[in-house]
């Protein structure tokens, strides 16, 4: 099975793997040490596939899809200030079946600093087997209403569109980057398609008129998620690659200049993999430092890995492991500020999937924090990804769990002194 639903059904099943302790040395004592406490979330039971935001002026979109039996599928979202609380009651922005609600590729959210509030998220084709589009949606009333609404590939093939990144062109338009399988064919009386997944890449302008498609390369992974951060030098994306013979490395381009950069690797692990392992890389950027995690089975067993670059990704120094052994699930979210770098990731073994959060110095040079932020009920890709973010006074996070009943629910925590 080649098409992204099919690699994310086995993906799914349930991972029933050995007890295993961290491989990586306990963290040095340090002062001034952060607190977990319950961020009670306005998402109602049935929601999954959160994605947290900061705005502009310094507020933070929470969004999610919401998904409960005899109801439709909806796309909703919230906005937390971090002084005074949840500022209203949740927001549908769209609803119907059609919508897709898997955890691995989640909706995103982002605010423009015009005031406008944009929303992707990925949709079935109408008739068609297993196609998807991905969807931009922008408000201009703070989230009252999504009127202008827009299919971000222009293809129309019956083909599998998703795993988009977003970030701010200005202070009323958005870059766009997503995974499109136009050029994967499925001949007549087959049952897996060929050819190659590309990553392409557009600006939408506050009408939602759109540029001219960018390949910015022509074979990646099917179905890992894309990742981008905002430097000093301009948006900064990574991805996993696919090379011919299989190896599937992590890898960056930057926009600078009006072009975009060759495609260069991070690091070369030399993964050599024959189908998705549905397992993207985490960025984040303060000014030209950039933070990047990510997932790889190269020497030895699985691990995550965590990077720096000083100079807005051109070259990253040599990775740490984060976390390593059979246990390791990765799917990491990773954040900066002034103080730190900030990792949260996954790891599953037979008492459960576990949710950890480490704090680094800002030079990586040695870990400041472990926290064992909560074990889930839930097994497998059903948990999708963490989300983080992080201000002067601390950081949020929020995940994918499930209810008694197993119904998916989100949970958070806010991180203070």
């Amino acid at each position: 099975m080649n098409t992204l639903r099919a690699r994310l059904a086995v993906f799914a099943l349930p991972l029933l793997l050995a007890a295993c302790g961290h491989d990586t040395p306990p963290p040095r004592a340090s002062t001034g040490d952060y607190a977990a406490q319950v961020w009670a979330l306005p998402a109602e039971p049935g929601s999954l596939a959160p994605t947290l935001r900061p705005t502009p002026d310094g507020r933070l979109l929470l969004g999610w899809i919401n998904r409960r039996e005899g109801r439709r599928t909806a796309l909703q979202f919230a906005i937390y200030n971090t002084r005074d609380g949840w500022q209203s009651q949740p927001r549908t922005i769209a609803v119907g079946n059609a919508l897709a609600a898997g955890p691995a590729d989640p909706p995103h959210l982002l605010a423009t600093a015009d005031g406008a509030l944009w929303a992707q998220w990925v949709q079935a084709q109408p008739d068609q087997a297993g196609g998807t589009d991905v969807v931009l949606a922008r408000s201009r009333d703070g989230g009252m209403r999504w009127e202008q609404i827009t299919r971000v590939n222009s293809d129309g093939m019956p083909t599998e569109h998703g795993f988009a990144a977003l970030w701010p062109d200005g202070s009323d338009a958005l870059g766009i980057a997503w995974l499109d399988g136009r050029a994967k064919t499925r001949g007549h009386g087959e049952a897996e398609d060929s050819g190659d997944m590309q990553l392409r890449v557009n600006r939408f302008d506050l009408n939602l008129q759109r540029g001219t498609d960018t390949v910015l390369d022509t074979r990646t992974c099917d179905c890992c998620t894309l990742a981008v951060a905002m430097t000093a030098r301009g948006p900064l994306l990574a991805w996993r690659d696919r090379s011919p013979d299989d190896v599937r490395d992590i890898v960056v381009a930057r926009w600078q200049n009006g072009a975009w950069s060759a495609p260069r690797p991070v690091h070369a692990d030399h993964w050599v993999q024959p189908g998705c392992p549905v397992n993207g890389p985490a960025l984040a950027a303060r000014g030209d430092t950039v933070a990047l995690a990510w997932y790889t089975e190269a020497d030895g067993g699985p691990r995550l890995r965590l990077a720096l670059s000083r100079d807005a990704g051109t070259q990253f120094a040599a990775p740490v492991d984060v976390d390593q052994g059979p246990g390791v699930l990765g799917r990491a979210a990773v954040a900066l500020d002034a103080q730190q770098v900030w990792v949260a990731w996954l790891r599953e073994d037979a008492s459960g999937q576990h949710l950890t959060l480490a704090r680094y110095a800002p030079d990586l040079s040695h870990r400041l924090q472990t926290l064992d932020v909560a074990t889930l009920a839930t097994r497998g890709l059903a948990s999708g990804y963490p989300s983080l973010a992080v201000d002067a006074d601390g950081a949020w996070l929020v995940w994918t769990d499930q209810d008694a009943n197993g119904a998916p629910r989100l949970k958070g925590v806010q991180l203070t002194r």
